[in-house]
């Protein structure tokens, strides 16, 4: 059964609205998947479209593959700032490569450790392989940094804590340690339930 965490998604685009009549970026800004898909189709995305918009747009529209180019673009432009490898690892996150996520979360973290996607995200990340103990600590950073505003990232961490409990060693299953002799001077240790 696959774990269902939700991935926040925060995105911090700013300023949209006071853009030029003539800006290329007005053309995808707001924009749906298909025009999305026929921007990237159409050669690529024009110079001066901030891949960072576009990608959070893709993302939006359940676009992970035209996200991650675009965050990959972004990348190029803004260098690699906490706010893009944040969205290259949310976007590799939702397309299920959850290691190389995992790098590039903890890289954005590297460079703020405040940024609040990248925990929730990191967090997600880890519960996914089975994490629990160090997924809590992200989600709880997350949940701190935020000051408890988001109730999914609220949601995370309490499943987080549940399943960290879950596997909790259960005093009640107590094992009896046996040894049995297996040759001289060589033994084997066995479990068995009291």
């Amino acid at each position: 059964m696959r774990l269902k965490l939700l991935i926040t998604a925060i995105l911090f685009v700013a300023g949209c609205s006071g853009l030029p009549q003539d800006s290329p970026e007005r053309d995808l800004v707001g924009a749906g998947p298909d025009q999305m898909a026929r921007a990237q189709r159409g050669g690529d995305i024009p110079e001066a479209v901030d891949g960072l918009i576009v990608g959070h747009r893709a993302m939006a529209a359940g676009e992970f593959e035209i996200a991650l180019r675009a965050y990959t673009r972004a990348a190029v432009t803004h260098g690699p700032s906490v706010d893009v490898l944040s969205a290259i690892g949310s976007a590799n996150l939702r397309l299920g490569r959850i290691g190389q996520a995992e790098q590039d979360l903890r890289r954005a973290l590297e460079q703020d450790s405040t940024f609040v996607p990248a925990h929730n995200n990191l967090g997600v990340a880890l519960a996914e392989q089975g994490k629990w103990g160090e997924a809590e600590l992200h989600f709880r950073n997350a949940f701190t940094y935020d000051a408890g505003r988001s109730g999914e990232i609220r949601e995370n961490l309490l499943l987080a804590i549940e399943n960290k409990e879950k596997n909790r060693y259960d005093e009640s299953e107590a094992h009896q340690l046996l040894l049995m002799r297996r040759g001289s001077g060589r033994y084997l240790l066995l479990s068995a339930p009291l």
